[in-house]
């Protein structure tokens, strides 16, 4: 963000390649993605600046509560008491908004079968969740509604934080250590991903209602949600919101071992998980069977998710076969690059034909064993390539699909398989979660549904679609971030989130929309990969932005009214 540097508005390159001096300087770029409203440049001289100009710009960027303090806005707090009469405010304001329309927050006006449970039902010509008593419900969810969100790393920076409370006393609970160096894209290039961290968010909590402020914030959050047309707890968050009988939920199966993966080049939350090798059903069994631990007969429970977000493709007009590129680049004994090999021997026979198919100069098995080996790009001159990098696709979502929904059936046979939360992803990964799961799960950065999926394609598979994270934020409420899909400022977001659900309520295939997420991130950026967006409810004080949840909760109430 600009600043004031000597009297002049100030804007910091963020990438310099070569020496700082001004007569080396051969070109400056800027550079607005994808701005939703006409923008204007006002552009002075290029000059250099002597000293430690970046330790101007963020010195003190971050006040005591976890406030960006070089900006204004309406929800801003200023001191303690600001911020406890803030809360009493909204409290008393709660006190007369309505709750749940009924016992599980479904459409009293039309009816399923009651089976006990959540469950997925065509109801003439659309799709339906349908709660346990039988009526139909389409879910609003909030992801991310936990108290530990407000973390950020403070170590080797603290002079952009003014006045942090010590470490010692009661303040001791909200700082601690972390270590987020990970081998992933989302993690590549933080410059402060290690070491000691503070809770703003847990903080400010603490502030408010004091030793019990866990349990005030978990009643708060539940009466919040229900009075703003929320009816699901979605991923990541305290299930404890839960437990007042208010609220359906859902659960994660988080797979994790020592299972060989493919990289696709995308890789964001890390390497594709490698479903043919054995060692991968061993470790899906054990996710499972943790996930579904102590819930599988709770019948406020709507069902579990796969994962996170799979390096199913990867960015580019190639990206749709990252996956069998990378396949076919992995190591001589990695399992699933010997699986599309036998797929390939028990098509051609003999590599000959396979080399004439593909238009490479292969004549020899082994010379697609090595690691490294370049497959080709489809290319009109050579259909085959496609329909082989296709037919491998197809099967390898199979083999992860597969496995995962025999392993929950195994565990819970009650509870609805929610999908694989798309991000990037292929047509055939997308048909086999549709054979596999009961749920297709998407999340979607667009502006409207069906910019970010292709829904007549969706409608073909005759498959429930949860949209399982859309968002829109802005940058006038202190994060610098705006998240994926940004709009010019905070009345935007209300008409950007009244949009995107009316559209998603009036599909016939789409049974849910999921919001990430519940509060800002800090500042100065979250643990996990830094990522600082005020796409929030709620700010890092935990005071709600009113003209956006004002919003919010009229769009909710329409779409719970969509026939």
């Amino acid at each position: 963000m600009p600043f004031e540097s000597k009297g002049q508005r100030t804007v910091l390159a963020t990438t310099v390649e070569g020496a700082p001096v001004l007569q080396a300087i051969q070109a400056v770029q800027f550079s607005i993605p994808a701005p939703q409203a006409p923008q204007v440049l006002l552009i002075g001289a290029p000059h250099v600046v002597a000293g430690d100009i970046q330790h101007a710009a963020y010195a003190g960027i971050v006040d005591r509560y976890g406030q960006y303090t070089r900006g204004q806005w309406p929800e801003k707090i200023a001191s303690d008491a600001a911020l406890r009469g803030a809360h009493a405010r909204e409290s008393a304001r709660l006190a007369t908004m309505p709750g749940a329309a009924n016992r599980h927050g479904g459409l009293p006006d039309a009816k399923g079968q009651a089976t006990g449970w959540f469950h997925a039902q065509k109801i003439g010509n659309r799709w339906q969740l349908v709660t346990p008593d039988g009526d139909p419900f389409f879910s609003l969810g909030v992801n991310t509604a936990v108290a530990d969100g407000g973390r950020s790393y403070v170590q080797g920076r603290e002079w952009m934080f003014i006045a942090l409370p010590p470490a010692k006393g009661a303040w001791r609970a909200f700082h601690g250590q972390g270590d987020s160096r990970r081998d992933t894209g989302a993690a590549s290039g933080l410059a402060f991903n290690h070491g000691r961290w503070f809770d703003f968010y847990a903080a400010n909590l603490y502030r408010v209602d004091g030793a019990k402020w866990k349990d005030a914030w978990r009643a708060r959050t539940r009466q919040r949600l229900a009075a703003w047309g929320f009816n699901t707890l979605g991923n990541w968050s305290d299930e404890a919101i839960a437990r007042g009988r208010e609220l359906a939920y859902t659960r994660s199966i988080n797979i994790a071992g020592d299972y060989a993966d493919v990289a696709t080049g995308y890789d964001w939350w890390g390497r594709m998980p490698d479903p043919f090798d054995p060692r991968f059903a061993k470790a899906a069994e054990r996710a499972v069977a943790k996930a579904t631990d102590g819930v599988r007969d709770d019948p406020w429970l709507l069902g579990y998710f796969a994962d996170n977000e799979l390096a199913w493709a990867a960015p580019g007009p190639q990206g749709r076969w990252a996956l069998a590129l990378g396949t076919l680049r992995g190591k001589p004994d990695s399992p699933a690059k010997q699986a599309f090999l036998a797929m390939l021997r028990h098509k051609y026979g003999d590599a000959l034909p396979l080399g004439v198919a593909w238009g490479i100069g292969v004549t020899r098995w082994d010379a697609l064993e090595p690691a490294g080996f370049q497959a080709p790009a489809p290319d009109e001159a050579h259909p085959a390539i496609g329909e082989d990098y296709r037919a491998w696709l197809r099967a390898y979502a199979d083999q992860y699909f597969r496995t995962v929904a025999q392993a929950l059936r195994r565990h819970d046979a009650h509870h609805l398989l929610l999908g694989g939360r798309f991000a990037v992803r292929t047509p055939e990964a997308v048909a086999a979660c549709a054979q596999w799961c009961d749920v297709l799960s998407i999340n979607i950065y667009a502006e409207l549904p069906q910019h970010g999926m292709d829904l007549a394609a969706l409608h073909a598979l005759d498959k429930p679609v949860l949209v399982s994270e859309f968002s829109f934020g802005s940058t006038d409420r202190g994060p610098f971030g705006a998240g994926p899909v940004a709009v010019w400022n905070e009345a935007q977001r209300g008409e950007a989130y009244a949009r995107f659900l009316a559209a998603a309520a009036a599909d016939p295939a789409i049974v849910g929309a999921h919001w990430f997420q519940y509060a800002d991130q800090p500042v100065s950026g979250r643990l996990l990969d830094g990522e600082n967006a005020h796409f929030g409810l709620v700010g890092i004080t935990d005071i709600p932005f009113a003209g956006f949840v004002g919003a919010v909760t009229a769009a909710n109430k329409a779409a719970q009214a969509t026939p």
